[in-house]
């Protein structure tokens, strides 16, 4: 069995993420040994009574900013702890963080280390001892806890053995560069509402074209920037052509 897949967090408020990595299929995963998490809260790495690990900007502003004395000795000590790991900070100005970003995140074997920013932003010397920067889109959240954790949800989604059924991870939405088709469960009308023909017909090819033709036409309609980006093959075409009754 493969070792598990290391994660850690390197945040100032531990308990913002405690109760999500232990819950549902990430808390599945680690007792399993596929996934294993470490919270690391920044302050430890402080120095004095206090522990501070923020002060006023250089030049005047509002808010604060996140030392660098502290902040670098808490990545030093990660580093230490998993060798060869990427070091990422959650950070507005990162690159978009994408589903092949987590596929190449989980590749990269050594492990993961995610640093969450907080206040106005982290003290510019910090950055020479990261990996690169990573954002979740064009938002402001209140710090780097929140996005960190919906990175390592992507990324465990896709260390073998996480999800019982393996098609799921290849079949969800952006893996083919589509939205995923709709789903639908018992029972088959609800408040007048049916489940579409197609699913209940017992039918899998009818199926598996009724998926298609709902994945390409959902994209079409609400990501044309995805849609624009498809190589259509002649089937496809063909598909988008159809009328759904006629699947």
């Amino acid at each position: 069995m493969s070792p598990p897949y290391p994660v850690e967090l390197l945040t100032l408020f531990p308990g913002m993420v405690t109760g999500y990595l232990g819950a549902s299929i990430l808390g599945k995963a680690q007792e399993k040994g596929l996934l294993s998490t470490t919270i690391t809260d920044i302050r430890e790495y402080a120095e004095g009574k206090h522990r501070v690990t923020d002060d006023a900007p250089y030049g005047g502003g509002a808010g604060m900013v996140m030392k660098p004395e502290p902040l670098i000795a808490a990545i030093e000590a990660a580093r230490a702890r998993l060798p060869g790991a990427k070091v990422l900070l959650m950070s507005p100005r990162g690159v978009t963080f994408t589903q092949a970003a987590a596929r190449e995140l989980v590749s990269h074997t050594a492990g993961l280390i995610l640093v969450c920013g907080r206040y106005e932003g982290v003290d510019e010397r910090v950055m020479s001892y990261l990996d690169g920067e990573l954002s979740l889109g064009d938002f402001v959240l209140t710090g780097g806890e929140v996005a960190a954790m919906a990175v390592v949800d992507a990324v465990a989604r896709l260390v073998p053995g996480v999800l019982g059924n393996v098609a799921s991870s290849v079949s969800e939405s952006f893996e083919e560069g589509t939205l995923e088709h709709p789903q639908y469960t018992r029972p088959p009308v609800f408040r007048e509402v049916e489940v579409p023909a197609a699913l209940q017909s017992g039918d899998h090819a009818r199926i598996a074209r009724w998926r298609r033709w709902k994945s390409l036409v959902l994209t079409r309609e609400r990501r044309p920037d995805l849609f624009s980006r498809l190589t259509l093959s002649k089937a496809d075409q063909k598909l988008l052509a159809r009328r759904e009754e006629d699947l």
